[in-house]
């Protein structure tokens, strides 16, 4: 039976990704934090496997019977007044047949609509949501596996998209040694209504592909977790700036740009610790060198790359805090609240 749903999982990945493109593409919100606690760890962690059943939107791997009757709210204040969020709810069926229903959304906020003659024209919205329906399954007493399968819809003014997005991840814990390990293809699928039709009929673009694998190590005598994870590993060149693009629009002049083979390397990196006295609190920080090279200004001291935050059980209620910055002075936050539905007696 275990082999069955590997080959099967396996299969579906591969056909869903002969249509993904390993590249830039529509749907790049599936990427966002969906919790403050993956924000304080820079964004991305696949390898933490815990009661925290946010986790499962990056690595389907990570549902376990601790996050059965789990349910997860959460809400971010993002650039330009950009609001996005996520909710999930977990149970099991079965003892070893974990499930979780989820959704994600981003609300761009309110438009003002002008004609070509500078008419005011009244006011548009702009909204992506993504629907999560998320299964895993023990093989072993330490290995996990998962899938999740993403109808998503976008919506900007009058252009409308439809598309579908499928992650498959596995899960190695070993509590003994206090050591886990994740790995994941995220994103494979495929845009099954583009925004806009052209000459050549409907207009179709890729989905955000992404191969991930992460650790993470949990210290025997103190209470440090420390997490890597690597990204994007389908596609070495992370760099935004092409060689010999040219530096400035208006002369068109060009100079050569280079990124060192151990800068590249580091791009695809994010490094993450956790301070966790007890199952009650913990605080986090990360470093993301992608954001940070990208996002910092010369001649500015910037924090863009790093990123923290903390948690504390208020009563039932488990409460999260995290904030990363992306531009000088600007900083986005982020903040969830989970409970355990079995501690109401439901």
């Amino acid at each position: 039976m275990s082999k069955r749903i590997i080959f099967f999982a396996l299969y579906i990945v591969s056909v869903l990704t002969v249509f993904s493109q390993a590249g830039y593409g529509v749907y790049q919100f599936l990427d966002l934090p969906v919790s403050s606690r993956q924000a304080a760890l820079g964004g991305a962690n696949i390898s933490v496997r815990d009661n925290d059943m946010n986790f499962a939107f990056q690595n389907p791997a990570l549902l376990t019977s601790n996050t059965s009757g789990m349910i997860n709210l959460n809400i971010a204040n993002y650039l330009a007044d950009i609001k996005f969020g996520s909710a999930m709810y977990g149970f099991s069926v079965r003892n070893k047949n974990y499930f979780g229903v989820g959704v994600q959304y981003v609300d761009y906020g309110d438009f003002l609509q002008y004609s070509e003659l500078n008419v005011p024209e009244g006011e548009f919205t702009a909204k992506d949501m993504a629907l999560n329906i998320v299964y895993a399954r023990p093989l072993t007493d330490k290995i996990t596996v998962g899938a999740t399968l993403k109808p998503v819809f976008s919506v900007y003014e009058v252009y409308t998209s439809f598309g579908v997005a499928m992650d498959a991840g596995i899960s190695y814990y070993n509590p003994a040694k206090l050591f886990g390990v994740g790995f994941v293809l995220r994103n494979a699928g495929a845009q099954f209504q583009g925004y806009y039709k052209d000459e050549d009929g409907q207009h179709y673009e890729p989905l955000p592909f992404n191969i991930q694998l992460g650790a993470t190590k949990k210290l025997t005598h103190a209470p440090f977790r420390f997490s890597l994870t690597l990204h994007n590993l389908q596609r070495w060149n992370l760099d935004y700036i092409s060689d010999n693009m040219p530096s400035n629009s208006l002369t068109g002049e060009t100079v050569e740009h280079s990124v060192s083979l151990v800068d590249m390397a580091f791009r695809h990196t994010i490094f993450g610790v956790e301070f966790q006295p007890g199952k009650n609190f913990y605080l986090a920080g990360s470093y993301n060198h992608r954001r940070h090279n990208e996002l910092s200004m010369n001649g500015f001291k910037s924090m863009a790359g790093f990123s923290f935050g903390g948690g504390i059980k208020l009563s039932k209620f488990m409460v999260g805090f995290g904030m990363s910055q992306f531009q000088v002075g600007n900083w986005a936050y982020q903040f969830s609240i989970s409970t355990d539905l079995k501690e109401f007696g439901l």
